[in-house]
């Protein structure tokens, strides 16, 4: 099992382990081993920080209205698609949501910041307590009124001091409803961000729109890390497409240990070493990650593992099986979504943060739809029709939002279990547990995740990276 993650040639990662293991690394096999070694975030990057500031600012739709207003971020320019949530609360774990890189996000809620930015404190798993990732994901942020003046128990800095700190620019003073009612008859939009500087349409040009780039690339780990349970003996693989903290607490807290892989990983090459595989949250187009789609497909040709998927996760199973996937006019982001499971009639209060949905009408006959979206009517869930696997569309870890799907999660690890069962039947000796060696070998956290920057950067970064993979 240790061979297959370590060993680039059979694991697929050539591309992100140039150098060998050193020396030191390999006498650690002798070292005494601590199964519960803790998560360490390392210091982050300022290189993108910027003093706040309180520039004229102006937030500009193409080819729509132009709104003026006052910066209170970071001093920089950027590009990106405008959405927009309802959500009343949960600003900081939306805004290090990795689904939503490469967005700008609109609040419909008049007054943001109220209660501040917490800590990066991390809980007994070394997750963090308040944060859905390291980093702030979203391109920039548009608020009706920004408190300046914060007021919280966890609180450490304001909102304004956050986004300046991690280089991401902030409009405040303009008129969010007018935006939101364009953003709704329009469907999301290209926008930019401009500090300091008055708008000129020959600019235009420079809008980016980010389904050119391979956002899942950006926010996916580049090798494995693994988190224990310290409780249980279940063991997940979890394909990383932008994975979200409370995603991972959720399969750790319930008795699974995890290892998270690189989102274009051949899980099932190794899916044989685990009681299970669950496929994460991420941003941007579900087409772009075609290895992830064949690989999923050889997945579920050759092993009976029990399958999760949510929101992008959702999608990519639902192409692996055959469907396919439809770009909404201008999506659903909020934390008060219903959506009716079909196999009980029961509705649940939902929390979301997806462009796209899968289109149940392409759904191969084995496949059945699970949950419907009683607000719009688009499919929130899909279920196979005689094995263990399924995909919501919302979020049932929620973080924010209610929690009232979140018994998906015991569903899920109930048919792992099952599965774990059965194995040992026929290989009662088999232990799919993480030896100590691969706990302590692993990274504990997210490999070589760049953080946000502007959207004109990223696609710079995103067309080099492409010419550096063909060259390889």
């Amino acid at each position: 099992m240790l061979a297959h993650f370590l060993n680039p040639a059979k694991s697929g990662l050539a591309h992100n382990l140039k150098r060998p293991l050193t020396l030191t690394k390999q006498l650690r096999a002798f070292a005494t081993v601590d199964r519960n070694t803790p998560r360490v975030q390392p210091p982050p990057s300022r290189k993108r920080a910027t003093p706040i500031t309180h520039d004229r600012a102006t937030f500009t739709i193409r080819d729509g209205p132009i709104f003026n207003g006052k910066s209170f971020g970071a001093k920089t320019n950027i590009s990106g698609e405008a959405v927009f949530t309802t959500s009343l609360v949960g600003y900081p774990e939306s805004l290090t949501d990795p689904s939503y890189r490469g967005q700008i996000l609109v609040f419909t809620q008049p007054l943001i910041g109220n209660y501040g930015i917490p800590s990066a404190d991390r809980d007994e798993h070394g997750l963090l307590r308040y944060f859905e990732s390291p980093n702030l994901q979203a391109a920039g942020v548009v608020v009706a009124d920004v408190a300046e003046q914060y007021s919280h128990w966890t609180a450490v800095k304001s909102l304004g001091e956050w986004c300046a700190e991690e280089g991401v620019p902030a409009v405040s003073g303009v008129d969010t409803r007018a935006i939101v009612t364009y953003l709704r008859e329009q469907g999301s939009s290209l926008a930019r961000i401009t500090i300091g500087e008055e708008y000129d349409a020959d600019q235009d040009e420079a809008f980016v729109d980010p389904e050119q780039i391979h956002l899942v690339r950006k926010v996916s780990t580049k090798a494995p890390f693994h988190v224990s349970s310290g409780s249980g003996d279940l063991h997940v693989a979890v394909l990383d497409c932008g994975v979200k903290e409370n995603i991972l607490r959720s399969l750790v807290g319930r008795g699974a240990s995890v290892t998270a892989f690189p989102y274009d990983y051949p899980i099932h090459k190794v899916a044989h070493h685990f009681d299970g595989v669950f496929i994460s949250n991420g941003p941007g187009d579900p087409t772009h990650c075609q290895d992830t789609v064949y690989h999923l497909r050889r997945l579920m040709e050759t092993s009976q593992v029990p399958i999760m998927g949510i929101c992008l996760g959702h999608q990519l199973l639902a192409l692996a099986a055959g469907a396919r996937t439809i770009k909404l006019k201008y999506g659903n982001r909020a934390h008060n979504i219903p959506a009716l499971d079909l196999t009980t009639g029961r509705c649940h209060i939902t929390s979301q943060n997806h462009g796209y949905a899968v289109d149940t009408s392409t759904l191969p006959a084995d496949w059945k739809e699970y949950f419907v979206n009683l607000n719009d009517s688009s499919n929130e869930g899909i279920i196979h029709k005689s094995r263990p696997i399924f995909g919501t569309q919302f979020h049932p870890e929620a973080r924010g939002g209610p929690l009232d799907s979140s018994y998906l999660f015991d569903t899920y690890l109930e048919s792992v279990a099952r599965h774990k069962t059965s194995q040992s039947t026929f290989q009662p000796d088999r232990d799919k547990r993480p030896s100590p060696l691969l706990v302590d070998l692993l990274a504990k956290d997210r490999v070589g995740v760049v953080p946000t920057t502007g959207m004109e950067n990223l696609l710079r970064m995103g067309a080099a990276g492409e010419e550096a993979a063909r060259a390889a």
